[in-house]
Order: structure tokens, then sequence, then C-alpha cells
């Protein structure tokens, strides 16, 4: 048997917010709303399930998105337009700025609920060869 991941429930103070922020960024489109979740599905089948709670009870988590050189030069762009503060690393060192690890780029960035997202082109540890 196979095993695939489905779907990730992402903690959100607002939902709607939570999901259209990201699917705006990346170019994608909320695909479902069923009962208290708002999805946006993303290329390889698995959807990010947005769900409202209360604000103290969401935990930062990290998210990465391994994407192509368009689509970051896309979503980079969007990033810079619209201000949103970003860093070429994990721990905020690097403000205003891209890392080019792997032979790749990489941008990191908080979320409307305090969660680390990450685009990065090439997988950690090179492309495979």
């Amino acid at each position: 048997m196979s095993v695939e991941l489905n779907h990730t429930i992402v903690h959100a103070r607002d939902n709607r917010e939570s999901a259209r922020f990201f699917a705006d960024l990346l170019g994608l489109e909320i695909t479902a709303e069923w009962g208290p979740f708002i999805a946006v599905a993303l290329s390889n089948g698995v959807t990010l399930d947005f769900a409202t709670v209360p604000a103290d009870d969401i935990a930062p988590q990290h998210y990465a998105f391994l994407i192509s050189e368009e689509e970051f030069d896309t979503a980079y762009a969007r990033i810079t337009e619209r201000g949103i503060e970003h860093y070429a690393d994990p721990h905020r060192q690097h403000p205003g700025t891209v890392n080019h690890n792997d032979g790749g780029r990489g941008v990191y960035f908080m979320d409307p609920a305090g969660h680390a997202m990450e685009l990065i082109t090439v997988p950690y540890g090179g492309r495979p060869s």
C-alpha cells in the first residue's frame, strides 16, 4: 500500500483570510468549503484545510512548498508588491531577500495566523540526479 498525505488542517484566526492569503499568493484556488474548513488544493492533490480557531489555540507551524522557478518569480513579486515582510532564512536574520541554497531559491514569511511559510525551488540536498 502506498501512503500519501491527503490533507492537513491549518489553524487560523480567520479561515477565509488565511485561505485567501495563501491562494492569492501562489495563484491557487479555494476548492471547497465544508463545515468549518476552507480548502486550498495543491498540485499533488493535497489540500490545506483552513479552520478558524481561537487565537490562543494556534501553535505556529512551518509549511514549506516546493515550486517552480517561474512560480517563485510570481509569488516573490506578490510578496514584495504587498510589502510582506520576508527573509532569506528561518531565523529572520536576513530580511528583504531570498536565499540561493542547493542550486535554487528560497524565501520565508509569516501568514496571517503566524505560521512560518517557506517557498523553495529545489528540495534540500539539491535536485535528484
